[in-house]
């Protein structure tokens, strides 16, 4: 069967299955950032979106721009260092570019998710191997269109934009910081996954994940 919309439903249990795994991998998060950054990736993450999960729960969102624009303003006001704005961004412009809609088509989505990655550029500023989340984000939606190219159907994206961002991550380990906290170090920054693009992995695993179980 061919998923060729996304639900509000979907779309929420897409935000907090995100913070079921960056709460379940808070430990490999904190390993990662402990190498070359200020070891507090996880925690921030984890504290983040439990905030956007616990604000979705307390307060149902009834369009898509109302619950991305609200996790994004959570993880704004609520994650300190560079993951609360980059993430904030990326789910603001999403919400802002869904607009005040129930469901998604493939095409709408995929507008969805490239505006988000926009703003994660306008903010941090990152290119294609700099080591940030941008070395993730940037492959899993080309990988993400690709497939819409091919069929419509959304799971069919995701799990090919899952498999990018994961592709993506790992390159990570190879290169030289030149943005954030770990550009300080230099030539050490090589020989380690960067923590940001860890947990954007995570965030496709996610809506992969979710979109299977239809």
């Amino acid at each position: 069967m061919v998923n060729d919309t996304i639900s509000l439903d979907q779309l929420t249990g897409w935000l907090t299955r995100f913070r079921d795994l960056v709460t379940e991998q808070v430990s490999y998060l904190t390993e990662l950032d402990s190498a070359i950054g200020d070891a507090d990736h996880g925690s921030n993450m984890t504290r983040g979106m439990g905030a956007v999960v616990e604000r979705i729960q307390a307060s149902p969102a009834g369009t898509v721009d109302e619950l991305f624009k609200g996790a994004g303003m959570t993880l704004v006001t609520s994650v300190g260092g560079a993951s609360g704005p980059l993430y904030g961004t990326f789910f603001l412009r999403v919400g802002t570019t869904a607009g005040p809609v129930g469901t998604l088509d493939a095409p709408g989505l995929a507008a969805a998710l490239r505006a988000g990655l926009d703003g994660v550029v306008a903010r941090g500023k990152a290119e294609a191997g700099d080591k940030t989340m941008f070395d993730v984000l940037a492959p899993a939606l080309d990988a993400f269109d690709d497939a819409l190219l091919v069929s419509s159907d959304i799971s069919s994206a995701a799990g090919a934009a899952y498999s990018a961002a994961q592709t993506g991550r790992d390159a990570t380990e190879a290169l030289l910081a030149r943005k954030g906290r770990a550009s300080y170090l230099g030539e050490r920054s090589i020989g380690h996954i960067d923590p940001g693009a860890a947990s954007t992995s995570l965030l496709f695993q996610a809506l992969a994940e979710i979109l299977v179980k239809e």
